[in-house]
């Protein structure tokens, strides 16, 4: 095929495709409204997550907490901008390999874009963070309903049985029977009857209260160490809870994030940017639609019919 006389003679469709999609692509960027982007810088520390994929954890998490139904809802309360822009225009990146990341949110709307990525940014931190502490909150609460309810079966147990620490009282006159002995064998052998007698009968009484006791401490030291468990389950509760605080307060946006300036993209440099693809795909798409149409022409083009002596044979 002779490729220049095929150029020549579809020359409009090779020069104008291209320039027809040049055209529509700076037409298309002409009349776009204007987008304005802002990105919002955060240095928040990577606390709740370890290992050595905590930075990266920690970005996915924050990055899924930016476009939650819950913080979405709050930012279109925060700022009037629909949730639907919300999700479209927010783009969550990590800084090197650290936990370090920057939010950017585009819209189309430039006195909106400062107060969306702020308010993006402080309600994502909040979702994370904030919400270690209610739950940590929560096994506070319940830990100390836990050390009530024990107590309150010692102190119903104490009233059934009409004692108060039994187990205390059972050592006390274990004590108190030794030092009993001890008096009685003195007496003996100091010979004062009276007095031996006196410490053989406080032995006898300290032995039944012993005998009363001793039977009661078994239910009732059960009942203690359940209030010991509950009350060590309220420490650990605590200091989980203290631990989150901590994390809410390193984590505060006022000072782990930055919201930088409002910018959008000139004109020329979104044109410089789109039509030159755009020319080129055109190009391509202008050679495919010439040699379809060869293929399609060829066997009816005069200019590829063989001469007619060639075809047909001679006449004798």
């Amino acid at each position: 095929m002779d490729y220049l006389r095929v150029a020549r003679k579809r020359l409009g469709i090779l020069v104008g495709v291209p320039v027809l999609a040049a055209l529509v692509a700076a037409l298309v960027v002409l009349l776009t409204p204007a987008r304005y982007a802002v990105t919002t810088y955060v240095a928040a520390p990577a606390l709740q997550f370890s290992g050595t994929q905590g930075a990266n954890q920690f970005v996915a998490a924050f990055a899924a907490a930016a476009t939650s139904p819950k913080v979405i809802d709050q930012v279109a309360a925060d700022t009037g901008v629909g949730k639907d822009d919300l999700r479209d225009g927010v783009e969550v990146k990590q800084v090197g390999a650290s936990s370090q990341l920057t939010l950017t949110w585009t819209g189309a709307e430039r006195d909106k874009a400062a107060p969306v990525a702020r308010s993006m940014t402080g309600r994502a931190l909040t979702f994370l963070f904030a919400s270690q502490v209610d739950a940590a909150t929560e096994q506070v609460t319940a830990a100390e309903k836990d050390v009530t309810a024990a107590a309150e079966k010692i102190t119903g147990w104490e009233t059934k049985n009409k004692v108060t620490q039994p187990d205390k009282q059972f050592q006390a006159i274990l004590n108190q029977q030794g030092d009993l002995r001890q008096q009685e064998l003195s007496m003996a052998a100091a010979g004062n009857s009276r007095g031996e007698q006196a410490a053989k009968d406080a032995l006898s009484d300290g032995q039944k209260r012993l005998d009363e006791l001793g039977p009661k401490l078994a239910g009732y030291e059960a009942l203690l160490a359940q209030r010991d468990a509950a009350t060590g389950a309220l420490t650990e509760a605590q200091k989980s809870l203290q631990a989150a605080r901590a994390q809410v307060g390193a984590a505060n946006p006022d000072q782990v994030a930055s919201v930088g300036e409002v910018t959008s993209p000139s004109r020329l440099s979104e044109l410089a940017r789109i039509v030159p693809p755009v020319t080129g795909a055109g190009v391509l798409v202008a050679v495919l639609l010439v040699v379809l149409l060869e293929i399609l022409a060829k066997p009816r083009d005069p200019i590829y019919a063989e001469p007619r002596a060639k075809r047909e044979p001679a006449r004798v």
